[in-house]
């Protein structure tokens, strides 16, 4: 085909003004879930609205372009483009999954791995959506407090998933359950599983993921009024506070996750504590036997590039601030680690910023930052997983992701128990 067109085009302004679409914000998304869904039942989902836009992009290019671009061409090229990523749908899979608050993608890769189909997902970032069309060829879909993103969730799926932002709950404690919710991204979790049951196709599983604060936030309230809405849509729940440097990943980072199944079911379910672990039982054993004990240097990469390396007038910084802290008696200040170190502090997404919470010591010079690489692999990212947002996105990308062998874990307990 000698006229290739790409994902990307849908973005143009041209095109964008031609069409006059009122809704636009989710095109791409509609065109790549259908593309991605090309071999499945899920396809059907997307389909006419995606055959729609296609057509659209078709017929704008051979007018603007005085092109001869024909409809199947154009599907055919590109079906190839999402198809040719790094981390594809498995051809068989056992269970069906939607992802909210994807980030880029750290719950995908997980259950992806354990055999899952995502047939959704949203991410309202447009950097963050960038990077996870690179991996998974779908650009995600965007706001999910909208019911033009809400429309478009397929109404059969076995799991929803997602590290859900923690914003106050404005009556949290008066337990109103449901209510509560209200003006909270958690309400749109609640209300996505509502309409399912509604349906009578309900959710089987719950899996969500946020800080350990979450925990005692609102003296607890918080955190009780979750478990009780989800008790109220008929759910079973068990929670956890689990650290990544108990999973094969060198980083001392406290996560609280949630699990919710149906009641109905009448199942159990045990949360994976991980190796080195006081909490941890026999059971595990089977189920953690891929998993090591890492150290720092285990994530780090050979010859980084000296632009890494923190400048004199930074690193002098640093170190007075740690002085000052040390001295008020908080023991705040930069951390620096080597290569043989257990593990490193968490790292956040303000890392961008000066690295100060994770710097890694060097022979002869200042201490410099992670790569993004290294960032990503102190997250449990696999080697050919693509970065092409600038280092500072990468950073905030990585920093506010989920350590994907974590989530592994877990999940592969609650397939093996729930599903």
């Amino acid at each position: 085909m000698k006229e290739q067109i790409s994902i990307d085009e849908f973005d143009n302004k041209k095109f964008k003004k031609h069409i006059g679409d009122i809704d636009e914000s989710n095109r791409k998304a509609v065109v790549t879930h259908f593309l991605h869904n090309y071999h499945n039942g899920v396809k059907k989902h997307y389909e006419k609205e995606a055959n729609k836009y296609i057509k659209e992009i078709v017929e704008y290019k051979n007018e603007e372009e005085k092109l001869n671009i024909l409809y199947d061409d154009a599907e055919q090229y590109l079906l190839f483009e999402v198809e040719k990523v790094p981390f594809p749908t498995p051809k068989d899979y056992s269970f069906k999954f939607i992802d909210l608050f994807a980030g880029i993608g750290g719950f995908r890769l997980a259950l992806q791995n354990l055999g899952g189909k995502c047939v959704f997902t949203s991410e309202w970032d447009k950097f963050a959506q960038t990077t996870y069309k690179a991996n998974f060829g779908e650009t995600p879909f965007g706001d999910i407090t909208k019911e033009s993103t809400k429309k478009y969730i397929p109404e059969e799926f076995d799991v929803l998933c997602g590290g859900f932002p923690c914003q106050p709950f404005s009556h949290a404690g008066l337990k109103k359950g449901f209510e509560d919710t209200r003006g909270t991204l958690f309400f749109d979790v609640v209300d996505i599983i509502n309409r399912r049951k509604e349906i009578g196709k309900p959710v089987k599983v719950v899996f969500l993921e946020n800080v350990k604060g979450l925990k005692n936030h609102d003296k607890g309230n918080t955190l009780k009024t979750i478990i009780e809405t989800l008790n109220e849509l008929g759910y079973e729940v068990a929670t956890e506070i689990l650290n990544s440097k108990n999973f094969g990943i060198p980083q001392n980072r406290e996560r609280i996750f949630i699990v919710g199944w149906l009641k109905e079911k009448n199942k159990t379910f045990r949360f994976p504590f991980g190796i080195d672990s006081e909490d941890a039982v026999i059971y595990e054993k089977e189920s953690l036997v891929n998993i090591k004990s890492t150290a720092v240097g285990d994530i780090l990469i050979k010859r980084p590039d000296v632009k890494y390396t923190i400048s004199d007038k930074l690193f002098a910084g640093h170190i007075r601030r740690r002085k000052e802290h040390k001295e008020k008696g908080n023991g705040f200040g930069f951390s620096s680690v080597n290569e043989k170190t257990q593990y490193t502090s968490t790292i956040s997404a303000r890392y961008y910023k000066d690295g100060s919470e994770i710097l890694i010591e060097q022979t002869d010079a200042n201490p410099r930052k992670l790569t993004p690489r290294e960032a990503g692999n102190l997250q449990g990212y696999p080697e050919n997983y693509v970065i092409p947002v600038s280092d500072n996105q990468a950073y905030k990308q990585f920093g506010n992701s989920v350590s994907v062998p974590v989530i592994q874990a877990v999940f592969n307990e609650i397939k093996k128990q729930l599903l």
